[in-house]
């Protein structure tokens, strides 16, 4: 007599749908964070510094909004903002001029060379780098009256990783979890930054990851291109990656 439940189940296994769960990184690729990001280093910026913002008219300060959206790709910490900031006002007011970078730069010189000029600036200033943290985040989190992103993130690695603070390494070696017909694996990483790409191409053990640089996230036309050139990351499009979903 045949087990027809164990006939069936082998079938069954055999059949099953193998279904794909994407990590996704939170600012930049669900969220656009650059107008509240510097909106908050503008008035950081104001209070780290205040007479150096004495006679700035809103024109400038509209300007300087306008050219942090332009530079965001650079910035991995918040507190760099409020440097970028002040760098840019000194672009634009000879008279408050403290760095010796600041004469003839241009926003494409930052998005080239940021992480030279910022050891610069910050000795040149005679900068704190915790203060300034502390002075971003207080900054940020008053003007937007709660932590939404952060709570939003830690939700998601809760659910993913099944603690908080874990890894997207660690988190894929939790995700093979059976639902209904299908398993789903933790297998597709999607980012908007290729530095945080290029050190999981370091990983052999993710080597069968699928990894995406999203092209409108903070990243710039000249990273797209290097990104393009890595036969290990896909440059992909809202379009595209919303029918992957489907």
């Amino acid at each position: 007599m045949y087990n027809i439940s164990g006939k069936f189940g082998n079938a069954e296994r055999k059949d099953r749908e193998m279904g794909h769960l994407y990590a996704l990184d939170f600012d930049g690729v669900i969220c656009d964070s650059c107008g509240e990001t510097a909106i908050s280093a503008l008035k950081a910026a104001k209070l780290r510094w205040p007479p150096l913002f004495d006679g700035v008219d809103s024109t400038i300060k509209d300007w300087i909004v306008d050219q942090m959206i332009t530079v965001r790709p650079v910035v991995e910490t918040g507190y760099e903002t409020l440097l970028l900031v002040r760098l840019l006002l000194e672009t634009r007011v000879p008279s408050i001029r403290k760095s010796s970078v600041s004469e003839g730069l241009t926003v494409e010189d930052i998005l080239e060379n940021w992480f030279k000029l910022k050891p610069i600036i910050m000795e040149e200033w005679n900068e704190n780098r915790e203060e300034l943290i502390d002075l971003f985040g207080k900054v940020r989190d008053d003007w937007l009256y709660s932590s939404k992103q952060s709570r939003f993130a830690d939700a998601l690695l809760r659910e993913l990783a099944g603690s908080q603070g874990r890894s997207v390494k660690e988190a894929s070696e939790n995700a093979r979890t059976p639902r209904a017909d299908t398993t789903l694996i933790l297998n597709s990483f999607v980012e908007d930054r290729l530095a945080i790409l290029k050190n999981v191409v370091k990983e052999p053990e993710l080597d069968n990851w699928n990894l995406y640089l999203v092209n409108w996230g903070f990243n710039t036309q000249k990273e797209r291109e290097e990104a393009e050139a890595n036969p290990r990351i896909q440059v992909i499009e809202l379009s595209d990656f919303s029918s992957k979903l489907k």
